[in-house]
C-alpha cells in the first residue's frame, strides 16, 4: 500500500529527480546563494557542496529509505526530505526548501508529509540530527513538536561536504507521534 499525501505537491522522488535534489540541497545549505534563506550552514562550513549524486543514489536505494519531493505549480522541485525507517522510528534528514521560498509554509508541509509517512509505517516517532549551534532552526523544530533528547553526536568532516570552520556537533531531536502503538 502506497502512502497518499494530503498535499498533492508532495510525492516520492525517483532516481530521475537526483540532479534536482542535489542542486536544491547544495543551494539550501552551502555557498553564498544559501544565505538568501535562514537555514544556511555557509557560515559554519566552507564550500558549495552538501551532497553529490552518488550519495543521493545510495540514499534512494537504501532499504527503508524514501526521499520526498515538493513540486511547485511550474513542475520545479523546491523542497525535499529523506525519511529512513529504523525499527518503529523514522529518521528525518536532508530536509530542505529553496532558500528564496523559505518561510512560506513549504517546510511545514514537508514535515506533515513526513508524519503521514511515519503513520503509514506505524512508527511511533520521528527523530533528526541538527547542528547544535543552529538555535533558530532548533527553535523552529521545537515549535513543531520536536524535543531535545539530550543526545549529542559528533559532526566530523567527511571530505565531501565542506571543511568545518569551527568544531560542530549534532543535537538529536525527536517528536513522539500520537495514534501509533509501537
Amino acid at each position: 500500500m502506497t502512502v497518499i499525501f494530503s498535499n498533492p505537491a508532495v510525492s516520492i522522488a525517483t532516481a530521475d529527480d537526483i540532479p534536482a535534489v542535489k542542486d536544491l540541497l547544495n543551494s539550501a545549505y552551502r555557498g553564498e546563494g544559501s544565505k538568501q534563506g535562514w537555514t544556511t550552514e555557509a557560515d559554519l562550513i566552507e564550500g558549495d557542496v552538501r551532497t553529490d549524486e552518488q550519495n543521493l543514489q545510495k540514499v534512494i536505494q537504501q532499504p527503508g529509505s524514501v526521499l520526498l519531493k515538493y513540486i511547485n505549480e511550474h513542475g520545479q522541485l523546491i523542497g525535499c526530505v529523506n525519511l529512513q525507517q529504523h525499527g518503529n522510528r523514522i529518521y528525518l534528514g536532508m530536509f530542505s526548501v529553496s532558500p528564496k521560498l523559505q518561510g512560506g509554509g513549504i517546510g511545514k508541509q514537508l514535515l506533515k508529509a513526513s508524519e503521514e509517512h511515519a503513520h503509514h509505517l506505524q512508527c511511533s516517532s520521528i527523530y533528526m540530527r541538527v547542528v547544535s549551534v543552529r538555535s533558530e532552526l532548533i527553535d523552529w523544530y521545537k515549535r513543531h513538536g520536536y524535543a531535545d533528547t539530550g543526545r549529542r553526536d559528533p559532526f566530523e568532516d567527511d571530505g565531501t561536504s565542506g571543511r568545518h570552520m569551527q568544531k560542530l556537533e549534532f543535537m538529536v531531536m525527536e517528536k513522539q507521534l500520537t495514534g501509533n502503538k509501537n
